[in-house]
């Protein structure tokens, strides 16, 4: 069995604990509201502008059996550059104020699992890394693909409000044989465990993302 057949079959459980999260579940259904969703691109845009500074940190962490994996890192990097200002475009676009998002605090939630990504990479193995990028970018495909455009429907926003999930979840389609072929070249049962893991630990901290988006948003506002 491949690395990544390995990985999908061995989250599999957290995946679906994931997806019966209620946000997340009226989220593939196309019912959010306007308030939800301008807090997720907040959060997004929280852990996004982490993604180049974790990518540069996984790269220089990189133990010399694995310094194949640079190229692709760098590839990684190049690709990723500006996405968070996409998500600051996409406020705007919401009537957000995206200044006052961009010099926020994360949630709790956000805080723990971009601290747990960098913990990962500097204090453990960097490979744990590539399980951060299986849960996001998996997760941005179902909500770019099932989602944006009921979601664009039902909260009547223009297609500006929608240019992060939609345009990252199509390059995330392209990126999913890019991932396969990387995770498919590990060959140390010990990188295999740590990306497991990893995928494993994701799932629940990204999920405990969306639970306190949805407890903040039914507070009154």
């Amino acid at each position: 069995m491949s690395t990544h057949d390995r990985l999908v079959r061995e989250t599999e459980t957290s995946r679906q604990a994931f997806l019966s999260i209620p946000i997340i579940e009226r989220a593939l259904r196309g019912e959010v509201t306007p308030r939800e969703y301008i807090v997720f691109l907040s959060q997004a845009y929280q852990h996004v502008r982490q993604t180049v500074p974790l990518m540069m940190g996984m790269g220089y962490h990189l133990p010399e059996r694995l310094r194949w994996m640079l190229p692709a890192v760098a590839e990684y990097i190049e690709e990723e550059i500006g996405h968070d200002q996409w998500i600051l475009d996409d406020l705007l676009a919401c009537g957000a104020d995206p200044e006052r998002i961009r010099l926020a605090p994360p949630m709790r939630s956000t805080e723990l699992m971009i601290a747990y990504a960098h913990d990962g990479i500097a204090r453990g193995n960097p490979v744990s890394f590539l399980g951060m990028v299986f849960v996001l970018e998996g997760v941005s495909v179902a909500l770019a693909t099932r989602a944006a455009g009921a979601l664009q429907t039902a909260l009547g926003l223009p297609k500006t409000a929608f240019r992060y999930l939609a345009s990252h979840g199509a390059l995330d389609v392209d990126h999913v044989g890019f991932y396969e072929q990387l995770v498919d070249r590990l060959d140390s049962d010990e990188d295999r465990r740590v990306l497991i893991h990893a995928a494993n630990r994701f799932y629940g901290l990204y999920g405990d993302i969306f639970r306190e988006i949805d407890a903040v948003t039914s507070e009154s506002p």
